[in-house]
């Protein structure tokens, strides 16, 4: 009489079939679980226990466990290790908590000179003086102990991670008005008439230390199938550096600029004359510019007063650049014509500036500002 087993056959639903298949033929799951899946579906199949044990080269009892986990469980749950496995712990709660808080600290201030730590810094302090903490299970920590507890608890003490600090009290009332300046532009383009005589409405900074950088030896070509690249030679010559003074108009793109050596009070009162020649007499020029120093100083403030009911500035809130659009403008330079320069002097890094800005003028594009107007009304 053939022999029948007395063990409960499995049932697997289809989306159970389906996991355990996958499990079963997947190249990133643990070992353990792949082998499991394969047992259970053997098992599911009709295989019996031995043939399973032959298919998976492993024993009868391991597949008997497997199954009977299966049966009491269901297959799914089965195929992870249940709890209180492997060995018992041996770092309390209380020692990984201390490691953590030591990770929350800077080492300078124990006494080392890092700014940061590493994961060997960390674990050497500890094995130092974790006896002296009561924390004894910390006595043989290694650094991978380390990375473990710190990934437990998502503490990376090695990396940074930037922010800004508001400063300025009043930087909600004036990002509203610099806000309101942009709802005022974007009324005025929406009713299509010709303000240029009335107001213009310019967004102005400055960008300094444009560096005028000469090649060694000369850029090669690329060569297809060759050389995909530029080739360049990694040594390089310093000429200097140059201040570009840019306002683009918010209402036509039109982007007025003026290179100088540096970007003191007298070059920003030289770009002011530049600007006021070139609207007519009667239009207000409103200006959105930053806190700089040049753009108040006494300097800026007489030349303000020979020329009255001229100009009008709204400044941006301390560390509120991001809200002056003609920080876009200097990006897209940035990325695109000041990519890779080289120049043999800083009068060609002048010229080659110089016509880049006539290029963007003869393709003028208007920058727009979208963020937060919807809640903004301009009477």
């Amino acid at each position: 009489m053939p022999f029948r087993s007395q063990r409960p056959k499995l049932v697997l639903t289809e989306a159970e079939t389906e996991l355990l298949s996958r499990v079963s033929r997947s190249r990133s799951e643990p070992a353990a679980r792949v082998q499991r899946a394969r047992i259970l579906l053997a098992y599911a199949g009709g295989q019996s226990v031995s043939a399973i044990a032959r298919q998976v080269q492993g024993n009868r009892p391991r597949v008997e466990r497997c199954i009977d986990k299966a049966l009491q469980l269901g297959a799914v749950p089965s195929l992870r290790d249940l709890p209180g496995r492997g060995r018992p712990a041996t770092i309390t709660p209380e020692a990984k908590a201390w490691v953590i808080s030591l990770a929350c600290q800077k080492p300078k201030e124990l006494g080392y000179s890092y700014e940061l730590w590493t994961t060997r810094l960390l674990a050497e302090h500890v094995r130092r003086h974790c006896g002296d903490a009561g924390h004894p299970s910390l006595s043989a920590l290694s650094r991978g102990t380390v990375s473990k507890i710190l990934s437990q608890s998502e503490t990376k003490p090695h990396k940074i991670t930037y922010y800004l600090e508001r400063r300025d009290p009043n930087f909600d009332v004036k990002m509203a008005q610099v806000l309101c300046v942009y709802k005022k532009v974007e009324m005025l383009r929406k009713a299509g008439s010709d303000s240029s005589s009335m107001v213009a409405i310019l967004s102005y900074d400055e960008k300094p230390g444009i560096q005028a950088i000469e090649n060694t030896a000369p850029d090669l070509p690329p060569v297809p199938g060759k050389h995909p690249a530029v080739s360049r030679d990694y040594e390089y010559i310093r000429h200097g550096t140059l201040s570009l003074l840019a306002g683009i108009d918010l209402l036509d793109g039109t982007v007025h600029g003026m290179v100088q050596e540096r970007h003191r009070s007298r070059e920003f009162v030289l770009f002011l004359k530049m600007v006021d020649g070139a609207y007519p007499p009667t239009a207000k020029i409103r200006i959105v510019l930053d806190n700089h120093s040049a753009h108040i100083s006494k300097e800026t403030r007489a030349y303000l007063a020979s020329v009255p009911n001229r100009f009008e500035f709204i400044f941006t809130p301390t560390h509120g650049s991001w809200l002056n659009l003609v920080e876009t403008f200097f990006a897209k330079m940035t990325k695109t014509m000041l990519r890779g320069i080289r120049v043999a002097s800083k009068a060609e890094l002048k010229e080659r500036i110089e016509m880049y800005l006539n290029e963007v003028n003869e393709t003028r594009v208007i920058f727009r500002w979208k963020h937060g107007l919807e809640g903004i009304t301009v009477t």
